[in-house]
């Protein structure tokens, strides 16, 4: 037998990872008189139709439970139990009598709540986004009526049945061996720089799809490459697959999507990394609750775990 390939190192740093202890319990979502039980010492997370969740004065997540909304969990989402108490997610429209003092979007709390918190809320507006988008059938047009505590949609006319969907992309660190591939899409704010991205098309896997977008935006060509991590991206609904790669020290040339993409030293990546944002000049990163982010650190610290041969 040959030498072992070390595992990559995980990534981490980025936001919207959930917690291994988080249970969503999906033997309890067909189980009303367990849900009901759950209810009065449940918490709650709810939303708006801007995918904002309900906080307190201080932009801390609104501490509601069941109990003070009396009743069941009705058109509720059950997302799951943490240390045993169940959390539902509902829509504001739903809610009365209830004083919301503040209405939080996702990435500031991101940046302000817990971990695991910020997770259950991406999860919760993942979920939410989804029901708003589904309320009728897309083969015939009937409505649709939500059960399973909110996994399940189903047709009455013509009896077919929805599911929550991910759209699949993938995020790729492209280095040459010394240097690190990053592209600009228009509309971003000046100066911001990021790795490439792409959605996973139909009857291709991930692998494939680092090769095919990395060429069609920057033609560059994809030598291999390595999963490394993912991360879920709730706006509105992808599931990032982090990559790292290494490819041909091709010069860059764009036709499409991207504005701009250029090759950046390991000191350039690094004098970036180092700036908060807030300086007047220099090369700003993706912020650092993205998977982006990560991989542009993992490479800086740890150089592409692939080589040439």
């Amino acid at each position: 037998m040959g030498d072992a390939v070390p595992f990559p190192q995980r990534l981490d740093g980025f936001a919207f990872a959930g917690s291994p202890a988080f249970d969503r319990a999906d033997a309890l979502r067909a189980d009303a008189a367990a849900l009901r039980g759950l209810w009065p010492d449940a918490r709650l997370l709810v939303l708006d139709g801007e995918g904002r969740a309900a906080a307190d004065a201080e932009g801390r997540v609104l501490d509601l439970g069941g109990a003070r909304l009396g009743g069941g969990p009705g058109a509720s989402t059950f997302l799951g139990l943490s240390a045993g108490q169940a959390w539902f997610a509902l829509e504001a429209a739903t809610l009365s009598g209830v004083d919301v003092p503040r209405w939080i979007d996702l990435r500031s709390a991101a940046a302000q709540w817990p971990a695991d918190l910020a997770s259950l809320f991406a999860y919760a507006r993942g979920m939410l986004y989804w029901h708003a988008r589904n309320r009728y059938c897309g083969v015939c047009g009937g409505s649709v009526a939500f059960d399973r505590a909110g996994f399940l949609g189903h047709c009455a006319k013509c009896g077919n049945d929805h599911y929550p969907r991910v759209d699949p992309a993938v995020i790729v660190a492209v280095s040459d061996g010394e240097r690190l591939l990053l592209g600009r899409q228009p509309g971003w704010p000046p100066r911001r720089w990021s790795v490439v991205a792409g959605f996973v098309e139909p009857g291709e896997a991930p692998e494939q799809t680092v090769v095919r977008e990395v060429h069609e935006e920057t033609a560059v060509r994809v030598r291999a490459c390595r999963y490394l991590g993912a991360q879920p991206w709730p706006f509105p609904g992808a599931l990032m697959l982090g990559f790292e790669a290494l490819a041909e020290a091709d010069e860059p040339r764009v036709d499409g999507e991207l504005e701009d993409a250029r090759w950046f030293t390991r000191e350039e990546i690094g004098e970036a990394l180092s700036r908060d944002g807030s300086e007047p000049e220099g090369l700003l990163l993706s912020p650092p609750i993205s998977i982006a982010r990560s991989l542009i650190r993992h490479w800086h610290a740890n150089g592409a775990m692939l080589t040439r041969a």
